[in-house]
């Protein structure tokens, strides 16, 4: 009993910046500043651009949209306590304002997963049957897939943190990131874990999982329809259509299954990658997706229709060659 007495109880946690570089963390929120500038500003354009051009508003530019409004979220929901410790060494964070933190993150990647997946549909049916394109993706089927996508992305990482709540947290409040992870504040627990490290376990087979696994799917059936293309002029112009999504897939999928990895499965040793792929999950998409998105040949701004044969077609899908 006296040991459970004495067990001292921690009433908030202390967020890291570059462990081993404290002393000039001023000088490293120069290029943070940067990187979230960019990222808002570079977001919010192609929104700006995509709403007041009434010729822009197709699925795959709708789709577009998404992943901007995604990534500037996911940009605002880590800004401030990023900022904040780079700046003014303001570490310290209460349980209840990590938990929100991380509900944030985590609802948003969730939800940047389930565009990405959409955003290979939309490729798929684009190079696989163009002309039903305009009639299969049609602006109120589209707004479902929004929602559900958006409800999923909510509704599993939901429970996170009530299940954390109900913990008392008397280990090191010490936490690896500048931002709140579910993966990590729930090791700090005093209480057994099994419980929550289970679910996460299926929040991430569930959702990154089975997106990058439909993803897959999606590009094999897509490369097989390519090679069926006679014009070699055609087949090279239908892969270019995909770069820029492979691009983005690749951008988010990569450090994020690794960090996933690393939290559940590292040592010691995996802490500085551990920190690294943390904020290159969280940074790097909501920064270079505007960039690759939108420099792409196959995702410029614009479209090409012919009004003699049906709806307008994407710039990147192609005639009845492909059918």
């Amino acid at each position: 009993m006296s040991a459970v007495n004495d067990t001292k109880f921690n009433s908030a946690f202390l967020l890291t910046g570059i462990p081993g570089l404290e002393d000039v963390h001023l000088w490293i929120s120069i290029p943070f500043f940067l990187i979230y500038g960019i990222s808002i500003v570079g977001n919010s354009v192609i929104l700006f651009i995509i709403k007041t051009d009434p010729s822009l508003h197709e699925p795959m530019y709708i789709f577009l949209s998404m992943l901007a409004i995604t990534d500037l979220a996911l940009s605002i929901a880590t800004m401030p306590t990023t900022l904040r410790i780079l700046l003014f060494n303001s570490r310290e964070i209460s349980p209840n304002a990590c938990f929100a933190q991380l509900f944030f993150i985590h609802s948003l990647s969730k939800i940047e997963s389930s565009v990405l997946l959409l955003m290979a549909f939309d490729r798929f049916i684009a190079i696989r049957d163009p002309l039903r394109y305009a009639s299969i993706l049609t602006p109120p089927r589209i707004a479902k897939m929004g929602l559900v996508l958006v409800l999923r992305g909510v509704a599993v990482v939901f429970p996170l943190p009530f299940l954390l709540k109900r913990f008392r947290y008397c280990r090191t409040n010490v936490l690896s990131h500048s931002y709140c992870l579910h993966q990590e504040v729930m090791k700090m627990a005093c209480s057994d874990i099994t419980v929550n490290s289970i679910y996460g376990l299926f929040i991430i087979v569930s959702t990154v999982g089975l997106d990058s696994l439909l993803i897959l799917l999606s590009y094999v059936m897509i490369l097989k329809t390519v090679l069926s293309i006679t014009s070699h002029a055609e087949c090279l112009r239908a892969l270019n259509t995909c770069v820029s999504h492979l691009c983005a897939v690749l951008l988010f999928y990569t450090p994020e299954i690794g960090l996933s990895v690393i939290h559940r499965f590292g040592n010691s040793s995996s802490h500085l990658l551990q920190i690294l792929l943390g904020y290159i999950a969280l940074l790097v998409p909501p920064l270079m997706n505007p960039i690759v998105v939108s420099s792409s040949p196959g995702s410029s701004i614009g479209y090409m229709g012919d009004e003699k044969h049906g709806p307008p077609i994407p710039s990147w899908t192609f005639t009845s060659e492909m059918t």
